[in-house]
C-alpha cells in the first residue's frame, strides 16, 4: 500500500524511494499518538498521504526533472506482450499521477483496497465526498487512457 501511494504522488524512482524512508520513518514516529480510533491500516495510510503531500509541495517548489524508464518487467511472454503490458501499467500510473491530488488519493486508496469509510477517515471527508471523487477519478482516468466505456 505504502509503494502504491508513493507511486502515485512521485514519479522519479529515487525520490520515491526516499519518500518511502521518509514516510516509514514519519509511521515510526506517529505510532505511540495511535489511539485506536480507526484500524491501524487507515492510521498508516492517513500518515503516509499527510508525508505524500508534504512531499509533494516541495517537489512544486523545486526545479521539473524528466523520468527516463525503459526497463521491461521480467515476466512471461513475448517482448511484445511486455511491452504492451509495460505501457499500458505506464499510461495509468502517469494517468493516476496528473489526477488532482484529492482524485488521486481516493484512487490510490481504492486501489490498495480500503473501503470508502476508511478512505474518509484517512482524508478526514465523508464517504459521500469519497464516492464522488473515485466517480470522477475512473471518469477522468477513462478519458487519460483512452478508453470510453
Amino acid at each position: 500500500m505504502l509503494r502504491r501511494i508513493v507511486c502515485s504522488h512521485e514519479a522519479d524512482e529515487a525520490l520515491a524511494e526516499e519518500l518511502l524512508q521518509e514516510i516509514h520513518f514519519a509511521i515510526w514516529r506517529a505510532l505511540p499518538s495511535f489511539r485506536g480510533a480507526s484500524s491501524i491500516r487507515t492510521f498508516v495510510a492517513r500518515v503516509a498521504i499527510n508525508r505524500a503531500l508534504t512531499h509533494v509541495g516541495r517537489a512544486v517548489r523545486s526545479p521539473p526533472t524528466t523520468e527516463l524508464d525503459t526497463q521491461l518487467s521480467s515476466g512471461e511472454g513475448s517482448p511484445e506482450f511486455q511491452a504492451i503490458a509495460v505501457d499500458r501499467r505506464s499510461r495509468l500510473v502517469a494517468a493516476v499521477r496528473d489526477l488532482p491530488l484529492a482524485y488521486r488519493d481516493v484512487a490510490t486508496l481504492t486501489l490498495e483496497g480500503l473501503t470508502p469509510k476508511e478512505i474518509s477517515q484517512t482524508l478526514g471527508v465523508s464517504v459521500n465526498a469519497v464516492a464522488i471523487r473515485l466517480s470522477r477519478a475512473k471518469q477522468l482516468l477513462r478519458q487519460s487512457v483512452g478508453e470510453h466505456t
